[in-house]
């Protein structure tokens, strides 16, 4: 055989081992991410369960504090809550990102084409629920929702939902408050969304969009994602928590030492004296205050259970922490630039109109 023959042989074969490895490895690591969730979880499990019994040793036993102290009481409150909030959002946002692997802005948006006024308000709050939204992002969508003919209502019904009914606000209050707040939070906030975008879609405000908004064509769609194997949604999930988590455990830390020092110092009295049930003026209130707040599910949810352990009502609270995440300041001034201040306005009045029957609603509830 000749001798350059022979090399590109070996050249050939080298090449098919080097192509097989790396398939070899591969399949490892997919094989990783299917096993890594089954060994943790129990783990999971058994911290979560013994979260509580853990803190007291540590505060009681380990550091000796006096109980029923304002510091004691306050450090047992962060020690605790931290770790539990921070273990909740890893588990729900792990599954979290499996299911929105199944779901991108572009899908969303070819989901919402062409639909009728209210079935399409109500298909794009629930996907507002799933589909991946920070204020960040609120130009691009509307630009590519509004360019692909999904009416201007439908696309405030997601725009509304997105930010409100997020998986970080549904972990916290499922923690803090319980399955029945959570789900009545998850209905209220979709029944909000749902007829502020119907209601914006009968007022026909299409005028108050900037001009701009209308001429501009984003191009052609990208195409639909290749197919994804298990374990390549499972690898999304952990994308999500590493993305999620990275960037809001800082404002659960924070919430949390805010809520803890108004756990172990804030008298209650202060708290009902304005917040509290029989105070008529206490929910449109907490709307008005919360409008020009700016902070996100993270950093509220906390602040919001220690307001109502101190005697402000749940209606009241959640009627401020939906004001706070639903009508940011930072997200106005973002969609100033694709929308008129007279829509805005609308935006502000009809949305928060929503959120103070929300709060009278609760409060009549509970």
């Amino acid at each position: 055989m000749p001798c350059c023959l022979h090399s590109k042989l070996n050249q050939r074969q080298a090449a098919d081992v080097k192509v097989a490895a790396i398939q070899v490895l591969k399949r490892m690591k997919l094989n990783k991410n299917i096993i890594f969730p089954l060994v943790l979880l129990p783990i999971w499990f058994t911290v979560y369960v013994n979260l509580q019994v853990l803190t007291d040793w540590f505060i009681d036993t380990a550091l000796g504090l006096t109980k029923g102290a304002h510091l004691t009481e306050a450090l047992r409150f962060f020690i605790f809550e931290f770790p539990k909030v921070l273990l909740l959002l890893t588990l729900i946002i792990f599954f979290v990102g499996i299911i929105r692997s199944f779901f991108t802005a572009e899908r969303t948006r070819k989901t919402l084409e062409g639909k009728n006024t209210f079935t399409g308000n109500v298909m794009a709050a629930t996907l507002g629920i799933v589909t991946p939204f920070c204020s960040c992002s609120a130009i691009p969508l509307f630009l590519g929702f509004v360019e692909s003919g999904v009416p201007l209502g439908i696309t405030f019904s997601f725009l509304i939902a997105a930010p409100m009914i997020n998986e970080v606000a549904i972990i916290l209050l499922y923690g803090m408050f319980g399955w029945k707040v959570a789900v009545m939070y998850i209905g209220t906030g979709l029944i909000i969304a749902i007829v502020a975008g119907w209601i914006i879609g009968k007022l026909k405000l299409e005028k108050w969009v900037e001009e701009w908004v209308y001429a501009t064509k984003l191009g052609e769609s990208d195409p639909e994602d290749e197919k994804l194997t298990f374990a390549n949604r499972i690898a999304m999930g952990y994308d999500a928590v590493k993305e999620i988590v990275g960037k809001i455990w800082l404002y659960v830390a924070f919430g949390i030492l805010v809520g803890a020092g108004a756990h172990g110092y804030v008298p209650a009295e202060f708290m009902v004296s304005f917040m509290g049930k029989d105070v008529w003026y206490a929910v449109p209130l907490s709307v008005l205050i919360g409008i020009p707040l700016y902070s996100n599910a993270a950093g509220i949810v906390p602040v919001v259970s220690v307001l109502i352990e101190k005697g402000a009502s749940l209606g009241t609270a959640l009627a401020f922490m939906m004001s706070v995440i639903g009508l940011s300041l930072p997200e106005m001034v973002i969609l100033r630039k694709v929308l008129k201040l007279p829509l805005i306005f609308t935006f502000i009045a009809i949305v928060g109109g929503g959120i103070m029957l929300v709060g009278f609603l609760f409060n009549f509830i509970f």
